[in-house]
């Protein structure tokens, strides 16, 4: 995919997680967020959760793998900005959607902003977000961030 391929309006690939407790132990591990929210059901439920939440960062990047999924070898991720709107438990099937909302070239960059959100096996779109990638062009010596 290249600059030219791309317009407002288009529609990013969807990615699909269903984490598990298993993979937030990962996570924890990797991340260094061992909050107990994460990973300890009886923990969750005394804080007055519903039973362990998944990381809000595991979900941030399940958003960035989609978009960097999507630009593939021609392009990176600039900028991401999300807002975690409500909380999601393992089991939940989280669906990452995103839209192309604009595209520019700015200071010799080829530049395409998206919205980007997850959401829940309910619909629900639990984090909501903005993102800027860049892609090649194919007619210019564009610039790669």
């Amino acid at each position: 995919m290249h600059f030219e391929d791309v317009n407002a309006g288009n529609e990013i690939p969807a990615l699909q997680k269903v984490p598990d407790t298993r993979q937030l132990v990962q996570w924890a591990g990797a991340s260094g967020d061992f909050y107990p929210i994460h990973y300890d059901q009886e923990f969750a439920r005394q804080q007055g959760l519903p039973g362990v939440i998944v990381h809000g960062l595991l979900k941030y990047q399940f958003l960035v793998q989609m978009l960097s999924d999507w630009v593939g070898l021609n392009g990176g991720i600039r900028k991401v900005a999300v807002r975690y709107r409500s909380m999601d438990v393992p089991g939940d099937v989280l669906t990452c959607r995103g839209k192309v909302m604009d595209k520019r070239v700015e200071d010799g960059r080829c530049l395409v902003e998206c919205d980007i959100w997850l959401e829940n096996q309910r619909g629900e779109r639990t984090t909501t977000g903005t993102a800027v990638v860049w892609l090649r062009s194919r007619h210019r010596a564009d610039r790669e961030s």
